[in-house]
């Protein structure tokens, strides 16, 4: 008996005094113990400030935690590992977003642990090496099917290249003269993400993004597109590919690479770490990274940026009355339907149980509003077929403009949340917009 207490004495004074945060949790995420530095980190995402139930403290920033353990069937073994949890947005300039990452193992049938740290440091300098490794695999790797372009400065393709039909078929007459916009889809870039991409390039030496690219007879490829601005154009001259004529006024190299037999593998990468597991928009951490992004362009040259949240109407009452099955099914026909209403240039995420955002680019109020109301009148229109029953819903959401008087996304989502608030209290099934009159009101 006494070696048992000996060795329960060790365990509680390891779980103390352990160098990460430790938490002891039963299957339904009931808190059994903690130690401070767990306690630290969840604090002040705890929604009551009370460390009862990890599932409930990490719903708003991590709902796929209580579905992972749920439905983990193994006896024992790791449910998740490294998860990176997104805590806010941080201040552009001032300091880094909140994250964190947990690792959940299963001990057997009744218990779960779960080990927290905070990785803020170390996902900057993660994603610092990736930009580094991108742009040196998009240069030392596979340079056999790629379109080299030269572009004037405001992103206009200046000169023909036989790579330019070999990879995307389009013909001289159909690309020269134009930005180099024409090898994207229609609403995957605006003009101000163009220009956004030459000024990444003169501030980093290169601009690099991958997605679909156009080819000339309506079919697409999936490309990796560089973009590297030419300084010293005499050097340039002597080592880039020879067949490309670069004039006096050329600013830009454009390569397009098609990599389309790469992309299963960057998109299974892509999937596990920037989307959401029941849905497959992009989720909480994918939404922070790319509006820290936008927010850092519009400082840099102003235009309008628009932020919608969108909340399900009603949301528990579908879990209660058709089980959470069925939950799942309307989760996925909103993300499915907002998808197809929004353009490929919006960021469209979920970031909490039933709680989405829409990040619109270049978008001012009128139309941010106009296509808000497309989507709740398509959500009120159609109903959700799941397991032989038809499940109406509708949808809530609130708008915000970012302006000069916000310092980051937080308060832009703040803004939103307000807007989102009033829209449910004054009856639900309507999107309203945020005014300042409403900085007062809960």
């Amino acid at each position: 008996m006494t070696n048992i207490e000996d060795e329960y004495e060790a365990l509680i004074q390891f779980l103390y005094l352990a160098p990460v945060g430790l938490a002891q949790l039963s299957m339904d995420g009931e808190i059994a113990m903690i130690n401070p530095i767990s306690a630290q980190l969840l604090m002040p995402i705890s929604p009551d400030g009370n460390l009862t139930n990890l599932f409930t403290t990490l719903q708003s920033v991590a709902p796929e935690l209580r579905h992972l353990c749920v439905e983990f069937e193994k006896p024992y073994g790791m449910v998740c590992d490294s998860l990176r949890i997104q805590l806010d947005a941080g201040v552009v300039g001032k300091s880094d977003p909140k994250m964190l990452s947990l690792s959940v193992l299963k001990l057997d049938e009744n218990r779960l642990m779960a080990v927290l740290s905070d990785v803020t440091l170390q996902v900057k300098r993660d994603r610092l090496l990736k930009q580094n490794e991108a742009w040196f695999n998009a240069i030392l790797t596979g340079i056999h099917d790629y379109a080299l372009v030269s572009l004037d400065k405001n992103g206009y393709i200046e000169n023909w290249n036989a790579s330019i039909g070999r990879v995307t078929g389009y013909q001289r007459e159909a690309v020269v003269g134009l930005p180099y916009s024409v090898f994207y889809a229609h609403d995957a870039i605006t003009p101000d993400r163009l220009l956004d991409r030459l000024c990444e390039a003169d501030k980093n030496g290169w601009a690099l993004d991958e997605g679909w690219r156009n080819k000339a007879d309506g079919s697409r490829f999936w490309g990796s597109t560089m973009i590297t601005p030419l300084h010293d154009l005499k050097e340039v001259e002597q080592e880039i590919h020879a067949s490309i004529s670069l004039s006096l006024e050329s600013a830009y190299c454009l390569v397009i690479r098609d990599i389309t037999d790469k992309r299963d593998a960057n998109e299974n990468f892509r999937k596990a770490t920037y989307c959401d597991y029941l849905t497959g928009i992009s989720n909480r951490r994918a939404f922070f990274e790319g509006a820290e992004l936008e927010i850092e362009r519009l400082k840099r040259s102003p235009r309008p940026l628009a932020l919608i949240m969108f909340d399900a109407d009603h949301f528990k009452s579908v879990n209660d009355k058709f089980g959470h099955p069925a939950g799942d099914a309307v989760l996925r026909h909103l993300s499915a339907a907002m998808s197809s209403t929004f353009r490929q240039v919006d960021l469209v995420a979920r970031i909490g149980g039933e709680e989405f955002a829409v990040l619109l680019p270049s978008t001012d109020f009128k139309n941010a509003n106009a296509v808000a109301n497309r989507l709740r009148q398509y959500v009120e229109s159609n109903v959700v077929e799941y397991d032989g029953i038809s499940i109406a819903y509708t949808v809530s959401g609130g708008i915000a403009m970012m302006d000069a008087s916000l310092t980051g996304l937080d308060e832009l989502m703040k803004r939103a949340d307000q807007a989102l608030y009033v829209a449910k209290t004054s009856g639900r099934n309507r999107v309203e917009c945020w005014t300042p009159s409403l900085d007062n009101k809960e």
